[in-house]
């Protein structure tokens, strides 16, 4: 498709109706997108061989309420632009804990205290780094 930009044509890259994105171009679009939104302590997990929900878990911070839903609503509104399809989204309302699951990659973004007291980076890679202790 090209528009026409001041007399100049430019093409737009279009997402083909029903082509998927590449799990490893999702996860590079939802790490890209939480950089950008300034989301604190990133931590990706590869858990395509302990688990058939999805390839990879990303598990970040926000510092409040507000900051946890401006982190999930830029993460949505960028997948939508990527054309990454609809993504299920759990715990909006509160903002105390927001689940974004795109399919093959899911997205925790968690309050710092409520991160620290469940802690899914020991359940899911024991070996990891421990959650960041909240200290309020």
């Amino acid at each position: 498709m090209t528009f026409e930009s001041e007399g100049t044509p430019v093409s737009a890259p279009i997402q083909a109706p029903g082509s998927a994105v590449l799990a490893a171009d999702l996860l590079d679009i939802v790490l890209t997108s939480l950089d950008d939104s300034k989301a604190e302590d990133i931590v990706t997990l590869d858990i395509a061989g302990k688990s058939s929900l999805a390839d990879h878990m990303v598990i970040v911070s926000g510092r409040s309420h507000r900051h946890v839903s401006a982190i999930a609503d830029h993460l949505l509104r960028d997948l939508k632009i990527a054309g990454a399809g609809a993504a299920k989204v759990e715990g909006q309302s509160a903002c105390d804990w927001v689940l974004i699951d795109t399919g093959d990659v899911i997205v925790h973004i968690f309050r710092p205290e409520v991160r620290s007291f469940y802690n899914l980076e020991k359940m899911w890679a024991p070996d990891a780094e421990p959650a960041p202790q909240f200290i309020g």
